[in-house]
């Protein structure tokens, strides 16, 4: 069957549906005052596509009773919801026997919500050719819209493709956990960041694109808003994941294994006749119930996948042959480290008790050689009746040599980890030779998730055993050493296999794709144990000036709250809008400047910044909340991190996470401590030197600027740089028509905005705002701009120009930002990918030349001055080490030199360096 003749699958969510059949019916019941207003909307809906999807695959699927996973991560998980009305409660176990009878699928899965359901089958819907169409009326499920997943709403008659998610909020599907993240959830208790709209979250992605590209230029964002999202830093990674679709829940079944079955007619002529739908009962015994007549064919037939699809459940089987070992005797490890040994290139995982690097102990260790033929070798499985297993230090020990080997030549998915988890054990991991993390990144950064499941399915077809599988899910999840080894053994083995699969996969298509290759072999692979190594040695952070902050904060919240509980003349929680309300509208008389929208005077965020130029109470509590938000985000949360071991924090750097190449980190988030503020300098403070030492913070000066003079060539520019002239006051100068020295202050912050808003592709209205003047200036501003750098306009059009043709745009040395949305039909979206393609190659370009200076300054520094100085921080455009005080001017010069050459420019790289006892006195 082809893929035009193939019905889609129709997943509907019926939890979205009750509710809102429920509100938007009339109070409907029986003769004997049974509630049946949301079972006559549900059903009636489920009838309706029934009608409207004929000879689909038809599958019903409702939220469980209890707590979720979400629960376990976050306790206070909807607990705004109010419950359920007893009239609306009572209307559930009827709809589902009606759904039964009606011969469809009824799925309630436990600890997930229905959401997580749809979004798994529609994941296994179109990795195998179907196309999916979801029934619902949450705003969540948008997330899930792409080519192949359409939405459509039957209460209100709408359908939602991409263009139309982008159309009704503003950015892609792709963007949505993103949004949700932003804006928050009342309802659920997703706490988001305060006072942020979906305008303001709209406005956010369409500028930076994604949340880790936003978090990581935080400090950019100004105002209070500003200060609300530096502050909700820590918190939204957790919104994100709460407003994430699971599309990996662990099913009993697949989406083929969902068969409807025969109608029930006499239990639906006793459900219908108990519930009195007359008119439904009628058709029934007239024989035109347009359900049945709609029914997806014989019982048990399968729509046919596209035939240009992977089947994953037919590829595991079909495409390559299995052999997996568990090894427990001594003479079958010998066979295999022989093997290994002789090997050109063996793929290799280590499984552990923590995903944190510091802690993991490994529990076993897998290999592979050959496709579809893989060994684990289990060490640590500590479970009651375990079997008996080799002994852990004698293997490492055995191992040890192979691995820290540089000839013997490896093979894995995301190495770093595996080469800090074996420094835990002694063994110091070389011969790095390939990372399908970083291989599935550089071809293309922007096409999915490079997790190994992912990849395993995007690249092979193959549907991999998750984690959770054998693991379980929350609060009860098991550590890999608690595991049996029945499951463990095919899970660890599988992921040597499929590791080394991909990798014959994604290294081909990278060779073949322009300089793909030179880009992961020159710059993101030899990083891998650069960063290894910084994450490894931490940073040294002084645990009491953080308590002492944390301390001051206090006494000053507290100064606040009794200043404020003196003007407002009694003791109320400064946190309560309805007391807010209260003391300032009636008691107070503060004038009402905006109200919600259910009419109550508002006490929003930017409501307070604007009483706070004449009230004193709004310009208290907005102090108050600042300290807040910095003392349980920065100054109480990164002496908790501090490591037991080593006394130091130590930072995770994520190289396969933004689009553009640039490095993120977590825990801490080293690229988000605010960089401006008196605040943010003290939490730098923290990070001190050890003794005999000082801290070297060397920095790129205005270096996406002068990517920008190399990119368009513009003579003016390039020559300001030649000149070491201040670009800033030369483009004042510029714009606004005077000489150099006569710029004022005022102009020269307005020619930066203009230099750095331009080259993220702001536009006249986001410039006027910026500035806090008319469009109609800034867009004389913007002309002034491009008749004194036509260079800059001429490359701005040239590559917006060349998106729109080739689908990409790249850096000076070849990596690609693939642009999905460049030749959208929406006008919005093609913006926003025109920006970005204006953005990308100067943002991936300085990502790259810091990732160059990093690897050269390592080997460096690890050949001549190991004793000397060490790399400890990398942030935004700026290296941080740790140098010994005999050596700073011979590492300064060395440095500098160094961070200089990373790239040939046709302006000058310059880097300025700066050295103190902690990270503020050395930035």
């Amino acid at each position: 069957m082809s893929q035009q003749q193939t019905p889609p699958v129709v997943l509907v969510d019926g939890s979205s549906y009750l509710f809102r059949a429920y509100h938007a019916l009339p109070p409907l019941t029986t003769s004997k005052d049974h509630p049946t207003g949301a079972i006559k909307g549900v059903i009636s809906m489920i009838r309706r596509l029934e009608q409207d999807f004929p000879g689909s695959r038809i599958v019903v699927v409702f939220d469980a009773k209890g707590k979720t996973f979400r629960h376990e991560l976050y306790e206070d998980y909807k607990a705004n919801r109010p419950p359920m009305p007893d009239d609306l409660a009572c209307q559930i176990k009827p709809i589902h026997q009606i759904i039964e009878a009606m011969g469809l699928p009824l799925l309630i899965e436990p600890e997930v919500e229905a959401d997580d359901v749809i979004g798994t089958l529609a994941n296994e819907a179109t990795a195998t050719g179907v196309e999916v169409v979801i029934s619902t009326g949450d705003k969540d499920m948008a997330q899930l819209v792409s080519d192949h997943v359409t939405l459509i709403n039957t209460m209100t008659e709408t359908r939602m493709d991409r263009d139309g998610v982008v159309e009704k909020f503003g950015i892609r599907p792709d963007q949505m956990v993103d949004y949700l993240a932003l804006v928050g959830d009342t309802v659920d208790n997703i706490p988001g960041v305060p006072k942020c709209g979906p305008k303001t979250a709209v406005k956010w992605l369409q500028a930076y694109d994604t949340l880790d590209n936003l978090m990581a230029h935080a400090d950019e964002i100004k105002g209070k808003i500003g200060e609300n999202l530096r502050a909700s830093l820590e918190t939204l990674p957790l919104s994100r994941e709460l407003a994430t679709i699971k599309m990996d829940v662990v099913l009993e079944f697949g989406i083929r294994e969902l068969d409807p079955k025969p109608q029930d007619d006499d239990r639906l002529r006793e459900l219908y006749a108990e519930y009195e739908f007359k008119s439904w009962l009628a058709e029934l015994e007239r024989g035109e119930d347009p359900g049945n007549q709609a029914r997806r064919g014989q019982p048990g037939e399968n729509p046919a996948p596209a035939s240009n699809a992977p089947n994953p459940s037919e590829s595991k089987a079909g495409t390559v042959e299995r052999n997996y070992q568990v090894i427990t005797d001594q003479a079958a490890f010998d066979a295999w480290l022989e093997r290994l040994e002789s090997a050109d290139l063996f793929a290799f995982d280590t499984e552990t008790t923590s995903l944190n690097y510091m802690e993991a102990q490994i529990v076993g260790v897998s290999f592979a050689v050959t496709p579809g033929e893989a060994a684990y070798v289990p060490l640590g499985h500590d479970y009651m009746g375990a079997p008996e297993q080799l002994d852990r230090d004698e293997i490492l020990a055995r191992l040890k040599p192979l691995l820290e080997s540089p000839e013997h030549a490896k093979v894995g998915q995301n190495l770093k980890y595996d080469k800090n988890v074996l420094a835990n054990h002694g063994i110091v991991l070389a011969g790095i030779a390939e990372d399908t993390m970083l291989e599935s990144y550089v071809l293309n950064s922007v096409a999915s998730r490079h997790d190994m499941d992912t990849l395993a399915l995007q690249y092979l077809g193959e549907t991999t055993i998750t984690f959770e599988s054998i693991a379980g899910k929350g609060a009860k999840q098991l550590t890999f050493n608690q595991i049996n080894l029945e499951q463990a053994g095919p899970y660890a083995a599988e992921d040597a296999d499929i590791t080394l699969r991909l990798h014959q996969v994604l290294r081909p298509k990278l060779a073949e794709t322009g300089r793909l290759w030179e880009v992961y072999e020159n710059i993101d692979l030899p990083l891998v144990p650069v960063l290894s190594r910084m994450e490894q040695r931490g940073a040294l952070i002084r645990a009491s000036t953080l308590r002492q902050h944390s301390q001051e904060l206090a006494e000053r919240m507290a100064e606040l709250e009794a200043e404020a509980h003196a003007e407002a003349g009694e003791v109320f929680n400064l946190g309560s809008p309805k007391q807010l309300q209260a003391i300032f509208y009636d008691k107070l008389g503060i004038p009402v400047i905006k109200k919600t929208p259910k009419g109550a005077p508002s006490t929003a965020e930017p409501v307070l910044q604007e009483l706070a130029h004449d009230h004193a109470l709004p310009r208290l509590i907005l102090e108050h909340r600042s300290l807040s938000k910095l003392k349980s985000t920065y100054t109480d949360r990164l002496p908790e991190m501090i490591n037991h071991r080593t006394g130091r924090v130590h930072t995770s750097y994520h190289q396969a996470v933004t689009a553009t190449g640039r490095l993120s980190s977590s825990e801490p988030n080293l690229q988000n401590i605010p960089i401006r503020s008196e605040q943010g300098r003290r939490i730098r403070q923290a990070f001190v030197a050890p003794e005999g030492h000082k801290l070297m913070a060397a920095d790129y000066s205005q270096i996406e600027l002068r990517i920008m003079a190399h990119l368009s060539g513009d003579k003016g520019l390039l020559g300001a740089f030649e000149k070491g002239e201040d670009i800033h006051r030369a483009t004042a100068a510029e714009v606004f028509g005077v000489g150099v020295a006569a710029v004022s202050g005022d102009q020269r912050r307005s020619a930066k905005a203009i230099n750095f808003g331009l080259i993220y592709g702001m536009s006249a209205f986001g410039l006027a705002r910026q500035l806090g003047v008319e469009r109609k200036i800034a867009q004389e501003y913007i002309d002034r701009y491009f008749e004194r750098y036509p260079g800059v306009l001429r490359y701005m059009d040239d590559i917006r120009r060349k998106a729109h043709d080739d689908g990409y745009v790249e850096t000076l040395f070849g990596r690609r930002l693939y642009l999905p949305e460049i030749n959208a039909r929406n006008k919005q979206m093609q913006q926003a990918a025109e920006r970005t393609a204006i953005n990308a190659p100067m943002q991936g370009t300085a990502a790259d030349i810091i990732k160059r200076a990093m690897v050269t300054v390592e080997d460096w520094l690890l050949q001549e001055h190991a004793d000397r100085a060490r790399m400890v921080m990398q942030v935004h455009d700026e290296l941080i080490l740790e140098v010994r005080e005999d050596a700073i001017e011979t590492i300064r010069e060395g440095l500098v030199a160094r961070m200089s050459g990373a790239a040939s420019l046709a302006v000058p790289l310059l880097v300025e360096a700066g050295i103190g006892d902690n990270w503020d006195q050395a930035h």
